[in-house]
């Protein structure tokens, strides 16, 4: 019978590649679809982008803080470590970046469909809320990488103050 210890670093771990993964999956079909400029294949993979950040991010988002601090608690780790700390400080970081993301992405996916109704181009609002979808998902990207350094290297960082 595997051990709790052994099952919550897996879990952890799981929760680390879904969230790294299906970020950089979703941002990779959603800048393809958008680049194709057709509505109709914009609505498609934004349902499936939003399906898919409802499904594994969200669970992941549930998962990584709950499975970390069972971790940390059980191995003897202060959260207020140096390395700890920062990839907490940086969880919260893309948590901010990540929310009006996907508040974005329903709407691109709604403006596109509007757009299939009405057999009409995308309206202007789409291609503004797509650069902020994407300028939003560059230091999101980041702190996830930063993240994964962190767990795996755990950097003997001092606290400021």
């Amino acid at each position: 019978m595997m051990d709790l210890d052994l099952l919550l670093r897996w879990l952890h771990v799981i929760g680390a590649c879904v969230l790294l993964g299906t970020g950089a999956g979703i941002a990779f079909f959603m800048v393809m679809a958008h680049r194709s400029k057709q509505p109709q294949i914009i609505a498609h993979t934004a349902n499936v982008v939003v399906l898919a950040d409802l499904v594994f991010t969200t669970t992941a988002v549930v998962v990584q803080p709950v499975t970390g601090t069972i971790l940390a608690w059980r191995l003897g780790w202060d959260l207020t470590e140096g390395w700890l700390a920062l990839s907490l400080g940086l969880y919260v970081l893309t948590g901010l970046f990540w929310l009006p993301v996907v508040w974005i992405q329903i709407r691109l996916r709604d403006l596109a469909r509007q757009a299939v109704q009405a057999n009409a181009p995308l309206p202007p609002v789409y291609f503004r809320l797509f650069a902020i979808w994407f300028v939003c998902g560059i230091p999101a990207f980041f702190a996830v990488l930063g993240i994964v350094w962190l767990m795996l290297a755990r950097p003997d960082l001092a606290l400021a103050g």
